[in-house]
């Protein structure tokens, strides 16, 4: 976190300190800094410039309009997996011909916004899905561009709930069903198979499955014969959570990808969110309780599990910074959790720390990927505020739900 980063002891967030903005918005809120989301998106279009690659952000990782728009700014289409998500792509600006619609259950009524919308591709997942597009795309009187998504059997050796690259998995064809599904689209009149397409995973930081992935789609495109126009080869790149954590060498997968474009006429899509969105936020919360009990301190915060759900999923690790540094420590095992009546909102155990007390501020690191988009009004609670800091002005780009609002409806 570049732009998020301790200064004379004080955590901040580009030129601003943090613990100013704790005490002018309602904790718990996300902080986000413009410029790190800017810095990110030119590093991967510089990476692999070479290529020229349609980057499609995944609006699954989040979907704030005003984070959208600066991405379609910078030039970024979108990856989207519902119509709301491809609703909001349409909002923040982003052009249909840089939108790709995913997903495994795509409905009719979804299917028909694709189509209405006109989006650069469908990547269908079953032969079901096929069937029902080329039906509605005859009823339209269109011929609809297509891609076909390949389960490679292939794992990225991430966390289990977020691998999706494995042939137990309920995403993409096997080999040997992709490539008679080819051969039936061909005969098809309203439909262009224009795509092949592939994730294996989320933050994955080793290269050698995306090696893998590649020669699996080499291999698979010259059984088919098929040139085709684009090759979308998902997301996935990983990021640092830990201290010591490498993030994806993506200057390798460049030099990897430049190999295996030789020969062919296609353009490469990828479709990133945590690479681009990750790093660019912190979560901001304050200490309600310190709680002694067992052998352990529980620092009992303001923000739960229903504001970032990360860790009680997939047992993610964010690290935890306090807004102001001192060098006083806390020994024995010190466990951050939430408000929620839940066992498992708990953020982290630390075995020392420096020393907090209640009233204090801390924030979550590294949250901007599937925190807000993940977050629930569980526990009746309202969908917490996000704030965007731009050098040394700061702005609210998405209002606290106010509890009128959430006891209403």
């Amino acid at each position: 976190m570049k732009h998020i980063r301790l200064r004379k002891n004080n955590l901040c967030v580009e030129n601003i300190a943090a613990l100013k903005l704790a005490k002018i918005y309602k904790t718990p809120f996300y902080c986000y800094s413009l410029r790190q989301l800017q810095d990110n998106y030119q590093a991967l279009k510089d990476s692999f410039k070479s290529i020229n690659p349609l980057i499609c952000f995944s609006i699954k990782s989040n979907s704030n309009i005003k984070l959208l728009n600066e991405l379609k700014k910078m030039g970024a289409g979108a990856d989207v997996v519902s119509v709301g998500e491809l609703l909001k792509a349409k909002k923040a600006g982003i052009k249909s011909n840089k939108i790709v619609f995913s997903g495994v259950g795509k409905t009719e009524e979804e299917i028909h916004m694709a189509v209405r919308k006109r989006v650069l591709l469908i990547n269908v997942e079953s032969e079901n899905e096929v069937n029902l597009i080329n039906k509605i795309a005859k009823r339209a009187s269109r011929k609809i561009a297509i891609g076909i998504r390949l389960n490679p059997n292939i794992t990225g050796k991430t966390h289990k709930k977020i691998s999706t690259g494995g042939k137990q998995e309920k995403f993409g064809l096997t080999q040997n069903d992709f490539l008679n599904l080819c051969k039936k689209i061909k005969k098809m009149k309203n439909l262009n198979l224009e795509g092949i397409s592939v994730h294996i995973g989320s933050q994955i930081t080793n290269i050698e499955p995306f090696k893998k992935v590649l020669m699996v789609i080499n291999k698979i495109i010259k059984k088919t014969q098929i040139n085709f126009k684009f090759i979308d080869l998902g997301g996935g790149m990983g990021i640092s959570y830990l201290k010591n954590e490498k993030p994806m060498n993506i200057k390798q997968y460049a030099k990897l990808i430049n190999k295996f474009l030789k020969n062919k006429d296609s353009k490469i899509i990828f479709e990133p969110g945590r690479f681009i969105i990750g790093n660019v936020a912190i979560l901001i919360s304050k200490i309600i309780y310190i709680k002694k009990s067992a052998g352990k301190r529980f620092v009992v915060l303001d923000a739960g599990m229903n504001d970032l759900m990360r860790p009680a999923l997939y047992d993610a690790y964010h690290q935890i910074i306090p807004l102001k540094k001192t060098n006083k420590l806390l020994k024995g095992n010190i466990e951050f959790v939430g408000p929620i009546c839940e066992s498992s909102d708990r953020f982290s155990t630390e075995k020392k720390f420096q020393k907090i007390k209640e009233g204090d501020y801390i924030s979550l690191a590294n949250v901007g990927a599937y925190g807000m988009s993940l977050s629930s009004n569980y526990n009746t609670r309202p969908f917490i505020a996000e704030i965007m800091v731009s050098g040394s002005k700061h702005k609210v780009i998405r209002k606290r739900q106010s509890l009128k609002n959430l006891v209403n409806n």
